[in-house]
């Protein structure tokens, strides 16, 4: 089974680029299949992660940021695969 990890934030107001950059240097624990980061206006950031594990596994995921980098407290859901189709 697949399972994607979903970690989002918004950045507090004007401070979008330092949110990517810290998002950008925090290495993912453990062995992902993928990593992809995301960029949305308004300073949002998410990252996917894919495992190969049960969906109740237990999984490495990103901290919260510390500080004031983010405006609200991060978001996360996990996802099961149910595979990718074309186009």
């Amino acid at each position: 089974m697949t399972v994607a990890l979903m970690w989002e934030a918004r950045a507090a107001e004007g401070r979008g680029e330092e949110l990517l950059a810290w998002v950008s240097q925090r290495p993912v624990a453990g062995s992902p299949l993928a990593r992809e980061i995301l960029r949305a206006p308004g300073g949002r950031v998410l990252v996917i992660t894919w495992w190969d594990a049960p969906y109740d596994a237990e999984l490495p995921e990103l901290p919260d940021p510390e500080g004031e980098l983010v405006a609200r407290p991060v978001h996360r859901w996990r996802f099961e695969s149910l595979g990718r189709t074309g186009g």
